[in-house]
């Protein structure tokens, strides 16, 4: 099942159920998608029971499943990109036998193709392509192996980040705020049951390509979690509930051989050129630049839709 929401000129929008071919919709039985996720047990057998797809789906109408969310929570599960950041800042952290996760401004996501508004060049624009889920209601304490029962929806996520600012927080030990603007998200929010193969020990077993001006830039493999989502969860709800709502980054999604595979941020490439040639090259994004982040399954599914947006002048 892929569910949609669209802008009606309301903040939430209307949720709708999409076709399999993504060509056509019908409307929910509940307005939005956070009220369905509220009572997801009652209402997933009467979305996943549509058959009929009488509207056309307007993409120009689609903004993010989920507009905005009660939570969002990232985390950095892939170990090759979490490493190389931390040489190329310069932070030595302790080894824990947790995930790594901060709590982030969850009051917006962009839709798919909204342009993304900035206030400055200079603070070093970055993209983070990501996989994400989103939760039920999710009680403190849950067990990892309960966890993964409350994931309702995988989405995919282009988790913005202003690195001249994300250095100096990270370094300060009290976290990012200034430099983690607002994320987006693709245009469906999917059942992990829709994905099948696509959809192991509750990671996503695809690809995450990313064009940067049209240029591709990476093709990183999802599977390279250090930590399946089910471990995100419970990690999260370990000393609280988690609200109906919740949605959970995987963090940039970064294989062992990035110089082969390219990556899904900037920062990661410089950090590259960092190692290899002594210095950064690539610069970051500037205005008018574009990036499109699309994941595809083995068999060349493409589940979540793309983004597709552009940096633009606050």
């Amino acid at each position: 099942m892929r569910l949609a929401t669209l802008n009606d000129g309301t903040k939430d929008g209307q949720l709708v159920v999409v076709s399999p071919d993504g060509k056509a919709c019908t409307a929910a039985p509940v307005k939005t998608l956070q009220e369905a996720l509220e009572d997801w047990d009652a209402l997933a057998p009467q979305l996943a029971a549509a058959t009929n797809f009488p509207d056309p789906l307007d993409a120009s109408r689609i903004i993010a499943p989920l507009p905005r969310a009660w939570q969002w929570l990232d985390g950095s599960v892939y170990a090759s990109h979490g490493a190389l950041m931390d040489k190329v800042i310069g932070i030595d952290k302790p080894p824990v036998s947790w995930p790594l996760m901060y709590q982030g401004v969850s009051n917006k996501f962009y839709g798919p193709t909204e342009d993304v508004r900035m206030v400055d060049e200079a603070l070093q624009i970055d993209f983070e392509g990501e996989f994400g889920i989103i939760t039920d209601f999710v009680p403190m304490g849950t067990s990892l192996a309960d966890a993964g029962k409350h994931i309702r929806l995988v989405v995919q996520i282009n988790d913005w980040s202003l690195r001249a600012l994300a250095g100096p927080e990270m370094k300060s030990g009290f976290g990012w705020v200034q430099a983690k603007p607002p994320c987006s998200m693709a245009p469906f929010a999917v059942t992990p049951d829709d994905l099948g193969d696509a959809w192991q020990d509750f990671q996503p077993d695809m690809n995450l390509l990313v064009h940067w001006n049209g240029e591709q830039f990476g093709n990183a493999h999802g599977k390279a979690m250090g930590y399946g989502f089910d471990a995100l969860v419970a990690h999260a709800a370990r000393t609280r509930d988690l609200v109906a709502g919740t949605v959970i980054g995987s963090g940039t999604v970064s294989n062992e051989n990035f110089r082969e595979v390219g990556s899904s941020c900037i920062a990661e490439r410089r950090g590259i050129e960092i190692v290899d040639l002594g210095g950064p090259k690539t610069e970051f994004m500037k205005f008018g630049d574009t990036v499109r982040m699309e994941a595809r399954t083995a068999d060349g599914r493409t589940p979540f839709g793309a983004i597709d947006q552009k940096v633009v002048p606050a």
